[in-house]
């Protein structure tokens, strides 16, 4: 895959410099760090859209929840401490880790705090969420250790998992039943047609709906590759054996073996990548200011780790050939506004299929990675707010809380992997050739 991406001025070559160089290091050393690998989720949601098929009983499926005591007190406690000056005085550690019930998380807080906390609740419970968002208070809600329980092949594959992805295309991406997705085996037989009309069709499209296919396109390559790069390639006396399979790799992505559509989706992912890093630089401002930490109860490492994260904004911004979101939602207000609308609700839509995956590591990582690029969509989407924020007390009319922050760091740490990964499996293919 090389040159220049559609709907945008940047080429492939620049991407794989620039990720390799300066940004797959660094996020790499963000992801270790305590305050971005402990996720919260609820795997026990039930489907909302089709009688479960049962979860998969393959024991690489099984994801190990996080026992209390590991928990770093400061993420523990929630989030009442995050703006706190004096975050790590022991005084407060105490009041952390007595914390058991709602009403301890709050004795640290004035009244002014107080207030800012309930406008944060009524905010986020606004409109402007482009994901169900699991409740973090439901008892099935835990803690999740990522570094233990990576992004790799399980074994979950065949009708269940495919009907996951053809659910969220064939539904949620602006598409008339009569064009189907290439390649889509779900899909009715379509005679002489091997996608070329959903091509036609997609290029009909106006910016915004094309730009939503590719991202969903985008996301479903990058998971593709993570499983493709760790893949069960043997067990010998119960020690398995993980790491990149090239026959995988060909069957998915190769021009011959896909009919032309494997370097289409892996232009997409790159497509993807932009979109994130965008985001990630757009959100600097708000990390920038003194009053935002990155709390866990260790001031030392809570310092490292914002000093880490402001780096990688600053590399972001090096950048020079950003997607412009700027040409997204430009019409006239009221159709603007509307498609924007319907945008959004297609993409929370697409959260709650996550719900219907049946392999557990499947799910966590689906929602994480769903949650992360919802989180740079509302990014995109509040420019404004994000430029108007106060320096030095808590936000108003923009406000992303610790699990987006965590999902947001996470999901573009994956597709800096995938396009990682993607170089590695351009020399082991010239290496088999």
């Amino acid at each position: 895959v090389t040159g220049v991406l559609d709907d945008c001025l940047c080429d492939i070559e620049s991407i794989d410099d620039f990720n390799t160089f300066k940004i797959f290091p660094k996020i790499q050393k963000l992801q270790e760090r305590d305050y971005f690998r402990y996720y919260k989720v609820n795997l026990k949601r039930p489907c909302p859209f089709w009688a479960d098929d049962g979860h998969c009983s393959i024991k690489d499926c099984h994801v190990e929840p996080c026992p209390e005591s590991k928990i770093p007190v400061g993420i523990k406690a929630g989030s009442s401490n995050k703006y706190s000056k004096a975050a790590n005085n022991s005084k407060e550690l105490e009041d952390c880790e007595q914390a058991n019930k709602l009403g301890a998380v709050n004795s640290t807080l004035s009244n002014q705090s107080k207030e800012a906390f309930i406008d944060w609740a009524r905010y986020d419970d606004s409109q402007d969420h482009f994901c169900e968002l699991d409740d973090e208070r439901s008892p099935d809600a835990q803690y999740v250790d990522l570094l233990l329980n990576p992004e790799r092949y399980t074994g979950y594959k065949g009708p269940s998992a495919w009907r996951v992805w053809n659910s969220i295309y064939e539904e949620n991406c602006f598409k008339p039943r009569s064009v189907y997705r290439p390649l889509n085996p779900l899909a009715p037989s379509r005679g002489g047609d091997d996608g070329e009309s959903f091509y036609t069709w997609l290029e009909g499209l106006c910016l915004e709906k094309r730009v939503f296919y590719k991202l969903i396109s985008g996301l479903h390559a990058s998971i593709n590759l993570h499983l493709c790069a760790n893949y069960l390639l043997e067990e010998t006396w119960g020690k398995p054996r993980w790491g990149p399979n090239v026959k995988e790799f060909t069957r998915r992505f190769d021009p011959a073996e896909t009919k032309g559509e494997g370097p289409r989706r892996l232009k997409n992912l790159y497509f993807l990548y932009l979109i994130e890093l965008r985001a990630l630089s757009k959100v600097a401002p708000y990390f920038e200011r003194a009053v935002v930490d990155l709390y866990t109860g260790n001031g030392h490492e809570d310092a490292e780790s914002k000093a880490l994260l402001l780096d990688i904004f600053r590399d972001t911004k090096s950048f020079h050939m950003h997607f412009d979101e700027k040409s997204m939602f430009a019409g006239d207000k009221k159709g603007a506004k509307s498609l924007k609308e319907e945008f959004r609700l297609h993409f929370k839509n697409i959260s709650r299929i996550m719900d219907c995956v049946g392999c557990d590591k499947c799910r966590l990582w689906g929602k994480l990675q769903t949650q992360g690029l919802g989180t740079a969509l509302k990014i995109l989407f509040s420019e404004k707010e994000i430029q108007s924020l106060p320096e030095n007390s808590p936000s108003k009319g923009f406000q992303l809380t610790r699990q987006e922050i965590v999902a947001l760091v996470n999901a573009f740490g994956r597709l800096s992997t995938s396009i990682k990964e993607l170089q590695n499996f351009k020399v082991l293919l010239q290496q088999t050739r």
